[in-house]
């Protein structure tokens, strides 16, 4: 498949002050030379516990933050250097889901106007009858009658706001959608409602997704690929049924390990790490993970491990074989 998004050794620091009196700085490693890419039609992930930068990579690509060093490739331009007009046109094909559906809204505007506003941003409607009708379908499409278009975001439940959002993102044509956490805020019934309904827009629609998230058991269901970050680095990067099966990295193992297992009487042995997440300003030498890691070695101390192949596309950061 042709990849659609490229990320090239993407890096993202932010400087902190060291106080009135002091005149150090201390930075933020928040992403750390991430790399890999989305094809059309696919899903990629993007996991790993609250803090690993993967929200913060979703904001470079968006370039809703600006990155310290690295590229973005969209469709073959990078559009780290694009000007106003050729972000413009990036923006109509990439598309973005936040967490909270409500904050991510005006209650002031009912939905036919929210979901209306990227149709008329990027001039795909002559007239405003045109756009009434084009709002109209893609709710039905998202599995709300036409009618809501007249009603206002706090007459929905939270599933149904993150519907409205989820059609807003579809209106302008996106052929990649963002989703930040897109169904973290929701209750268990509803988070499933919602990944059924990406996995069938990308059936029918043939739509890429880049989805962030820490539920493994949500990524699990609706993936093509995965990547496991950790401490603003990518430790692993797998295809589903590899990753989910034959996880590499211990990290990776001790995340999966923490998934519940429906089936009765099944058991998984769980790996409970010690320690808390270093931080991010002053992240340990050699493998981010040594401090955590029941694996750990002298060589995990002092040498940063590079991703490396192990099997069809299979890739992991660790020293041990």
């Amino acid at each position: 498949m042709t990849a659609l998004l490229e990320v090239s050794a993407l890096t993202k620091h932010f400087p902190l002050s060291g106080g009135f009196l002091s005149r150090s700085r201390e930075t933020v490693r928040a992403v750390d030379g991430v790399s890999f890419s989305v094809a059309s039609g696919e899903t990629l992930s993007i996991v790993g516990e609250s803090g690993c930068g993967k929200s913060t990579v979703g904001k470079l690509i968006l370039r809703l933050t600006e990155a310290t060093s690295g590229t973005v490739r969209f469709a073959g331009r990078d559009y780290g250097v694009a000007n106003a007009g050729d972000m413009k046109a990036i923006r109509r094909r990439l598309q973005v889901v936040f967490q909270d559906p409500y904050s991510s809204m005006n209650p002031r505007m009912r939905v036919r106007e929210i979901v209306a506003e990227p149709l008329h941003n990027f001039g795909l409607v002559a007239t405003q009858a045109e756009a009434t009708d084009r709002v109209r379908e893609l709710l039905v499409q998202v599995g709300l009658p036409a009618d809501a278009a007249d009603r206002y975001p706090h007459e929905f439940s939270g599933g149904q706001r993150q519907r409205i959002c989820i059609a807003r993102a579809l209106a302008p044509g996106a052929d990649l959608i963002i989703c930040d956490e897109a169904v973290s805020a929701l209750d268990v019934s509803v988070k499933a409602q919602i990944v059924n309904l990406l996995a069938d827009l990308q059936d029918r629609l043939g739509v890429a997704f880049l989805f962030i998230s820490h539920d493994m058991a949500i990524v699990e269901h609706l993936t093509n690929r995965v990547a496991v970050m950790y401490l603003g680095k990518i430790v692993e990067l797998a295809d589903r049924r590899q990753l989910f099966s034959r996880a590499h990295h211990p990290y990776t193992r001790a995340l999966l390990s923490a998934v519940p297992v429906p089936r009765l009487n099944a058991r998984r042995e769980r790996i409970a790490l010690v320690g808390d997440v270093p931080s991010p300003i002053d992240p340990p030498p050699g493998c981010r993970f040594h401090t955590r890691c029941p694996l750990a070695f002298d060589r995990c101390r002092t040498e940063e491990p590079q991703l490396r192949p192990i099997a069809g596309g299979h890739v992991s950061a660790c020293h041990r074989d």
